[in-house]
């Protein structure tokens, strides 16, 4: 049975669960409705909000893909360590610049361009905790992609192509690094071709 991903293609929180199953290779539909999103239906199942959907997901398919979850108890806490901060610390703080850099003036809205500023300062900070950890290991959790870093990379993207921030990323090395390698994976640039597309049916 196909996977139903309830949700719009150009949100974050879709394009998180999105790439999630591309890196899988499990076959979905996209269906555009109103309420909140996104949530899937799998079968009998139905769960929201992305982060638990991509946990799901990671747990379902596991040995099907890369290991999104960790292998052993050491590096599933480290992963959920990851995803905690970026869901706690990174997100919150990249939310206000796209939206108020990128989100209202598309929809001819001046943003608060000094609420933005403020996230930013606090932004590279949060970022040099990353640089830290990066010049330790290739990817925030350990040596392998894992959700740790998939949850970072839709918001992150505005961030860097809309909102003419990416010396937030393009200024720290090891960050600079990570950002290209896990952009350039196949399944991301899947999901962003699917997105672009605007068809609704993903197949591996």
């Amino acid at each position: 049975m196909v996977v139903k991903i309830y949700g719009t293609g150009t949100a974050v929180c879709s394009q998180r669960v999105m790439h999630c199953l591309v890196e899988l290779g499990v076959e979905f539909e996209l269906v555009e409705p109103f309420g909140q999103v996104p949530y899937i239906v799998d079968g009998d199942f139905e769960l929201f909000e992305s982060r638990a959907i991509v946990r799901y997901y990671g747990a379902k398919y596991v040995g099907k893909g890369p290991n999104l979850l960790g292998r052993t108890l050491e590096e599933k806490a480290r992963v959920d360590q990851w995803l905690d901060a970026e869901a706690i610390n990174y997100n919150p703080l990249v939310f206000p610049i796209v939206f108020n850099l990128f989100v209202l003036p598309r929809s001819g809205v001046p943003g608060n361009k000094a609420e933005a500023e403020a996230a930013v300062e606090k932004l590279d900070k949060v970022l040099e905790i990353y640089e830290r950890q990066l010049s330790k290991t290739k990817y925030l959790a350990g040596n392998e992609f894992t959700l740790a870093d998939l949850t970072h990379i839709p918001a992150t993207r505005y961030l860097v192509e809309n909102c003419n921030m990416d010396h937030l990323i393009t200024g720290k090395k090891h960050v600079k690094a990570w950002w290209e390698d896990i952009t350039s994976r196949p399944a991301w640039k899947k999901t962003m071709s699917f997105v672009e597309s605007r068809v609704s049916h993903f197949y591996p």
